[in-house]
């Protein structure tokens, strides 16, 4: 840079023809009177004085604004830029155009005015776009920093932290964490907390809390290579583990029910090849047992099928028309041979005449009616009642047929109703009487058919007094 273009250079330049005129001033007119006027007349000088300092005062005060134009202006314009980018204002620029230190200091600071606009605006945008995963995420993020206090959560996690503090945990986690426990990550958390902070490393665990099991991966954040905080995504198992678990559950139940009419079978057919029958009436009742367990086996086979399609979605419901009135007398004379030989009482009881569907499968609903009712036989003693109850109800702008299904047999425990309908559940033997033809597959086929016509099926039983079977069908089935 020239000197001369330099602020000091312009001081520089600047003081000197103050100088200058200074001197010019003394040498034009103040030394002319001193030599001829200065015995005759001192009010000359006095006036000579007086001219100089007025035009010394002109001149300095001339000096002054040109600083204040050169310097303390642009220095104001300068700090108050500054004050705005300190306020976030970061599109603030500096107009002043000149070719000294400050016209260079007012583009180095619109240069980094820019720079950090724009890395602002960068870090704004992946800000909002990690926020945008984090909110798209289902799983559960949870941020915490060495103390154990949550400083960042995502909407999952932030339904989740609550119902987690709900919990009544032991008191030793006030003790552990300390503070506001509100701000504070769930005892099940802190434990996996601690252990990742031992061990330096990502953790994993699955956590069973209260009914839900829950999966979670936690990872330490480092800073300058020190652990800063830990962040921990939860991932909800619940449902897995329940299917995997039923999934076991239907394996081994298969296994089972399968196994003992191939164990029947086997044996009694070992029985005739070795001539154990010794008379043809023994041969023919091996061969009956033989022929009923395969029957047996072939009917667990075709509902396992049967059910499996229905669970799968490809459930064959030819929908039309049905008088559920028709239905139910045409089950109800199926039963009443049965309901005579086992010496039960079986009432059909109709409501009201006005009984239709506008959209159901009949064979369908016959199989359900027909597993209802052969599960009541099975369950109910000689000299009770059976009862087929049908109504129509009003449930707001639509309605709903309401078929029951009453016995007065041994009834089921409390405990076990959540699970009559799930496969190979069966009642206690001693509440069988006689022997039991079913799979156990029967009502969980029930309840499916049900839901596939958009209907609800519900069960009460006190044990020792009966069960109620309660099916509710829309009667305009909307799927149709």
């Amino acid at each position: 840079m020239n000197f001369w273009t330099s602020l000091v250079g312009k001081l520089w330049a600047t003081i000197i023809c103050l100088v200058a005129c200074i001197l010019i001033i003394l040498a034009l007119f103040l030394l002319p009177y001193i030599d001829t006027n200065f015995s005759n007349n001192s009010g000359d000088i006095k006036r000579l004085f007086t001219y100089t300092a007025i035009i010394g005062f002109s001149m300095t005060t001339f000096f002054a604004l040109f600083l204040l134009t050169k310097i303390t202006q642009p220095m104001q314009k300068l700090i108050s830029a500054t004050e705005a980018i300190s306020k976030g204002e970061y599109s603030t620029r500096l107009s002043i155009v000149t070719s000294d230190e400050i016209g260079k200091l007012a583009n180095t600071f619109n240069h980094m005015a820019a720079e950090l606009e724009d890395n602002i605006r960068n870090l704004n945008q992946e800000k909002e776009h990690l926020a945008s995963v984090l909110r798209s995420m289902s799983d559960a993020v949870i941020t915490i920093d060495t103390s154990g206090r949550i400083i960042l959560t995502n909407p999952p996690a932030q339904k989740l932290i609550p119902r987690w503090r709900d919990i009544d945990w032991d008191m030793e986690q006030a003790d552990e964490l300390g503070g506001d426990s509100d701000e504070k990550v769930p005892k099940p958390l802190f434990d996996l907390f601690e252990r990742m902070l031992k061990e330096s490393a990502d953790v994993s665990a699955d956590l069973h809390v209260k009914q839900g099991v829950w999966s979670v991966h936690m990872a330490p954040l480092y800073a300058d290579n020190d652990i800063r905080g830990a962040v921990a995504v939860l991932r909800d198992i619940t449902e897995k583990v329940k299917l995997e678990k039923m999934r076991q559950d239907f394996v081994a139940n298969v296994s089972h029910e399968i196994r003992t009419p191939l164990s029947m079978m086997q044996g009694y057919s070992e029985a005739l090849l070795d001539g154990m029958a010794a008379s043809p009436e023994e041969s023919q009742e091996l061969i009956q047992v033989i022929h009923d367990e395969s029957l047996r086996m072939g009917r667990l086979v075709k509902d396992l099928l049967d059910l499996a399609r229905m669970e799968a979605g490809h459930t064959d419901i030819e929908r039309r028309r049905v008088d559920v009135n028709e239905l139910l007398e045409r089950v109800y004379r199926k039963f009443s041979v049965r309901a005579k030989e086992n010496e039960i009482e079986l009432i059909y009881d109709r409501k009201t005449p006005d009984l239709v569907l506008e959209a159901a499968d009949e064979d369908k609903l016959e199989q359900v009616l027909t597993n209802l009712l052969d599960n009541a036989f099975r369950h109910t003693p000689t000299g009770k009642q059976i009862r087929i109850v049908a109504d129509r109800a009003e449930t707001g702008p639509a309605s709903e047929l309401i078929i029951k299904i009453e016995d007065e047999g041994a009834g089921i425990p409390s405990e076990d109703l959540p699970y009559v309908f799930e496969r190979f559940y069966k009642a206690d033997k001693a509440r069988v009487r006689g022997t039991s033809n079913g799979t156990g597959l029967g009502l969980a086929i029930v309840k499916s058919i049900v839901d596939a016509h958009d209907g609800t099926i519900r069960v009460s039983s006190q044990v020792g007094e009966g069960t109620v079977f309660s099916i509710r069908l829309p009667v305009e089935n909307e799927t149709a």
